[in-house]
This record gives structure tokens, C-alpha cells and sequence, in this order.
């Protein structure tokens, strides 16, 4: 075994350890039937990294209402009826050797109204995305969702969830104060804001065992999002120790923040300067080679998350013991993909990505 730290078991306070630091990001594939069901495609995909080696395997950001869908083909954990492909992933990811895990998802306003067939929901009324704000009750009954399909999770046999609290889906919607105009205990306040991810947070270790793993993916920039108070947030759930980790998606994790006031020093340092008690706390964004993923652990990042390269590699986590191994160049072709678990839809999104997929002429 490499004698890297990322080569080193993880554990944490609830659920099992992680055999390494790699953890499979929760990448959209499109993969899923249309009703939300898992596909064979969506199985091989997941489980292959699983069997390549990774710590944790990560599903795609899963939605936990019908109108929550944010992307055709997306995993459904939303009814009872996703529960026989959801308990036989989570099967044979555990039997890999992979701590198993559901991202729980919203896309709140982000959800395409000719998709869900309704005008999506959000915090407020949004002109821009032609959204409707929700009512009292039918935040209640959000978070009521998230919690319920947390249990459905577990009842799976998976080992934990990831709350998707980023990238401007509903529960970053809520947490922007550009976005979230409300006026109720759910809006106004750094604090109110915050409340929805709390309760679902207090919901979800209520009503499931006591040894569940429980994660937030957060980002700190962008979607109205303010810096200083996604890092306050950070720090408060850290305090509190209700999570087992948190998730900082950060695009690059080289990068400086765009807010000028914090810029001189990187984006991460923000987040692993932070008191964490037992919280675990991983970085994504560009972590492409073992010399990246050492790096983010040096700065003080607990494990990191694998998204392009783990498309590119369903075994990064094993080719990783090899400090100078490179990925695959992009572009790459279609038969590449294929041969590394990629169905025919999600190598065709991914051929949507500028310059992922090799066009015929650049393989001619």
C-alpha cells in the first residue's frame, strides 16, 4: 500500500470508515429511467468505481420530490417505487468494499417547467426562471421530503446520505439572500435562511439509526451566495456535530474568491481553517492527479472528492498509488468511455461538455 495519507482509512463518528480519501463526487449522468428508477447503465456506472477502489461511492444528486427533478434521467428517491434498484445499488457498492451513499436533491427554481409540467418552486416568486414561491406548508412539507427520503435510503441499505445544499439548487436558494426574499422564519436572517438545512438536519438524525452517516455539500461563491456566510454556516454545523462531513465544492481548489475582500489567499484555506471537531470536511473541484489530491490534503482537507477524472477512470483511486499518474488526455474517445462504464446517454452528455469527447474528425 502507498504510504500517501490518501491512502489512509478514514472514519467517522456515525456509519463505516472509508478504506482511502477518495470519495466519488455525485456526478449527473442522465442515466435513470424517466419515472426516476435506476437503470442497468446507471448500476454499472456507479459500481464500477465502487470495484475501482473509491472509499465512497456517491449516487447522482437524487431528487426527493417529483417536481425536484432537475434533469432528464435523473435517480428518483422520492417513492417507494425506486426502492428495488435503489437496495440493490446500495447491495453491491457495499459488497465492492465502498461505503455507500444517496446525494439527497432539490432543484427548487432550477427544475425545467416543460420536465416537471408546472412552473418550478422556489423561496420566492422568480421572474427570471419563472418560478413561484412556496407556501408555509409546502416548505413543511420539504423538508418533511428530504427527511422521508433519508429513510428511504436507509431502508435501501445504504449507509448515509448527502444533503445537495449548493450549486444554487433549492436549498442554496434558500440559503442566498439575493434569491430568498421571504419574509416568514425561513427568510431574512443569515440565520433564517440557514434554518431549512437545520431541520432537515435534526429531522434526519430523529428518524433514522443512530449510526447513519449523514454529509452537506455546500459552495461558497456564486448564486447569490455570500462567502462569509456559507463559511459561518460551516463552522456552526462543524460546532454542532450532526454531520459526519461536509462537502465544500469549490470549482478549482487552487482558486482565489471572487469576493474581493477575501481574495490573497485561496477559497479552501477559508473552510480548513475552521475549528472541526469530529466533522470531516472534503474539497472538490479540479482534483484531477494524485499530486492534486495530496495537495488538498496537505492544506488541510480531511479527503477529496473525484468527479472528471473518475468519468475518465473508474480505478483512479487505484491508479492514484502511482504519485505521477496523469488521466487520460482530453479529448477522449467514445469507445474510451464506454469501455470505462459510460452508457450511451451519459457519454453523450458528456459529449455536450466543449472539449471532453473526441469528434470524428479529431480521431479520423
Amino acid at each position: 500500500m502507498s504510504a500517501s495519507p490518501l491512502f489512509q482509512p478514514m472514519t467517522f463518528v456515525r456509519g463505516p470508515a472509508m478504506k482511502n480519501r477518495f470519495m466519488l463526487a455525485p456526478l449527473t449522468n442522465l442515466q435513470s429511467h424517466p419515472d426516476g428508477r435506476l437503470s442497468d447503465d446507471e448500476f454499472k456506472w456507479l459500481t464500477m468505481r465502487a470495484q475501482g477502489g473509491f472509499g465512497l461511492t456517491m449516487t447522482c444528486a437524487a431528487h426527493v420530490q417529483a417536481i425536484g427533478q432537475g434533469f432528464p434521467g435523473q435517480l428518483g428517491v422520492f417513492g417507494d417505487q425506486h426502492l428495488e434498484g435503489l437496495t440493490r445499488l446500495a447491495a453491491a457498492i457495499k459488497a465492492a468494499g465502498s461505503v455507500a451513499v444517496v446525494q439527497l436533491h432539490h432543484a427548487g427554481m432550477r427544475s425545467p417547467k416543460d420536465l416537471i409540467g408546472e412552473a418550478p418552486v422556489c423561496p420566492s416568486d422568480d421572474a427570471e426562471f419563472g418560478a413561484r414561491a412556496l407556501t408555509g406548508p409546502e416548505v413543511a412539507q420539504l423538508i418533511g421530503d428530504f427527511i422521508t427520503a433519508a429513510e428511504r435510503s436507509e431502508k435501501a441499505g445504504f449507509d448515509g446520505v448527502e444533503l445537495h445544499g449548493a450549486h444554487g439548487y433549492v436549498l442554496s436558494q434558500f440559503l442566498s439572500p439575493e434569491v430568498n426574499q421571504r419574509t416568514d422564519q425561513y427568510g431574512g436572517s443569515a440565520e433564517n435562511r440557514a434554518r431549512i438545512v437545520h431541520e432537515i438536519i435534526d429531522g434526519i438524525r430523529a428518524r433514522c439509526r443512530p449510526d447513519f452517516n449523514l454529509g452537506l455539500r455546500l459552495s461558497p461563491e456564486r448564486f447569490g451566495l455570500r462567502l462569509a456566510e456559507i463559511r459561518d454556516l460551516a463552522r456552526d454545523l462543524m460546532a454542532q456535530g450532526k454531520l459526519d462531513y461536509i462537502d465544500m465544492s469549490l470549482w478549482d481548489y487552487r482558486k482565489e474568491p471572487m469576493e474581493e475582500a477575501f481574495q490573497g489567499r485561496t477559497l479552501m484555506s477559508y473552510f480548513t481553517e475552521l475549528p472541526r471537531g469530529d466533522v470531516r470536511l472534503g474539497v472538490a473541484g479540479k482534483v484531477m492527479t494524485p499530486v492534486d489530491a495530496e495537495a488538498c490534503l496537505a492544506a488541510g482537507a480531511d479527503f477529496v472528492l473525484i468527479g472528471r477524472a473518475a468519468i475518465l477512470h473508474h480505478d483512479f483511486p487505484k491508479l492514484a498509488a502511482d504519485p505521477d499518474f496523469r488521466p487520460a488526455s482530453l479529448p477522449v474517445t467514445r469507445e474510451h468511455l464506454r469501455a470505462e462504464g459510460l452508457g450511451p446517454t451519459f457519454v453523450e452528455y458528456m459529449n455536450s461538455w466543449k472539449g471532453f469527447v473526441a469528434q470524428p474528425e479529431e480521431v479520423a
